[in-house]
């Protein structure tokens, strides 16, 4: 008996310091599970909790967003913030200007309201293919339609084309990358080297 409590008491102490722990995935038949095909899904359980606890939609931000400052919008990510559940939105105004809006999730107020004062060097491609672009980020969010969005990116790092890059949860926590074509309105999925959370 005492063996048994020193072995379940030096296991709990391994996992509270810090100790990993191995787990096996194996489907109904027994047989190991396979991953997701990489750049297509992953599991992510805060993306789904925030997914989940947010009302406003990110086509819904990008237009609440852009009541506060008229422009285009180039990017919005869902997040856990100080003030709560926020979607973050980073506009081109019409002044020429990258501004950053903090929505509440919730309800669409602006929370924060600030321009960025970055070098503007850094998002002279950005801004080009912002301008041209045909398709706005609530469109590629409505196109995505994979889900709940929990972030749309008109990503231009590492590709010859800027893409908007469009994240997407499922309701079992699946997160997929999306990729919709800004002049097309096309859309595909992202490559596996995409997954990198850039």
């Amino acid at each position: 008996m005492k063996r048994h409590l020193v072995i379940a008491t030096a296991a709990a102490a391994a996992l509270l310091a810090g100790g990993t722990v191995t787990a096996v995935a194996v489907s109904g038949n027994g047989a190991p599970a396979t991953a997701p095909a990489a750049g297509h899904a992953r599991q992510d359980t805060e993306d789904l909790r925030e997914a989940g606890a947010a009302r406003v939609t990110a086509p819904q931000a990008a237009a609440a967003a852009l009541k506060a400052v008229p422009g285009k919008v180039s990017g919005l990510d869902l997040d856990q913030d100080r003030p709560g559940l926020v979607w973050d939105a980073d506009v081109l105004g019409k002044d020429g200007k990258w501004h950053e809006v903090t929505l509440d999730a919730r309800t669409a107020r602006v929370l924060n309201q600030h321009v960025d004062r970055e070098d503007d060097d850094d998002h002279a491609q950005e801004r080009t293919a912002l301008k041209n672009a045909r398709t706005d980020a609530a469109t590629a969010a409505r196109k995505a339609g994979h889900g709940t969005v929990t972030s749309v990116e008109l990503d231009d790092d590492h590709r010859t084309k800027a893409v908007w890059e469009v994240e997407t949860v499922t309701k079992d926590g699946t997160e997929h990358k999306l990729l919709v074509d800004p002049d097309t309105g096309a859309l595909s999925t992202a490559p596996a080297h995409d997954d990198d959370n850039d």
